[in-house]
């Protein structure tokens, strides 16, 4: 049960700081958009990234199909074009790998 409750626990946390994130840098890009639209798109990161690596395994194409998924989800969450949402997604992955390594028990980059 403690297994359980402590993979809620990081999940509800990375959410939380997957959104922050997200959020962050698509208005620094000038999105409009709110949090509820961050926290959609953390979501649909989660959920595309579990989906494509219990299908594919953890290798590059899981990798490259789920960053091809989440780049569609980011550009109709935003309506931005194909450039945009990839140098939005890879400044967030990014910045989502430095705080995954300042917090080594929180979640790993989207």
């Amino acid at each position: 049960m403690a297994d359980i409750l402590w993979s809620i626990a990081l999940f509800v946390i990375g959410m939380v700081i997957s959104t922050v994130i997200i959020y962050i840098v698509t208005r620094l890009f000038g999105e409009k958009e709110g949090i509820k639209h961050a926290l959609a798109a953390a979501f649909i990161g989660s959920a595309v990234y579990s989906v494509v690596y219990f299908i594919f395994g953890h290798d590059f194409l899981a990798a490259i199909i789920g960053g091809f998924v989440w780049l569609l989800a980011l550009k109709a969450l935003y309506s931005i074009g194909w450039i945009k949402a990839f140098i939005i997604a890879l400044i967030i992955w990014i910045i989502s790998g430095l705080v995954g390594f300042i917090i080594p028990t929180g979640p790993s980059p989207l």
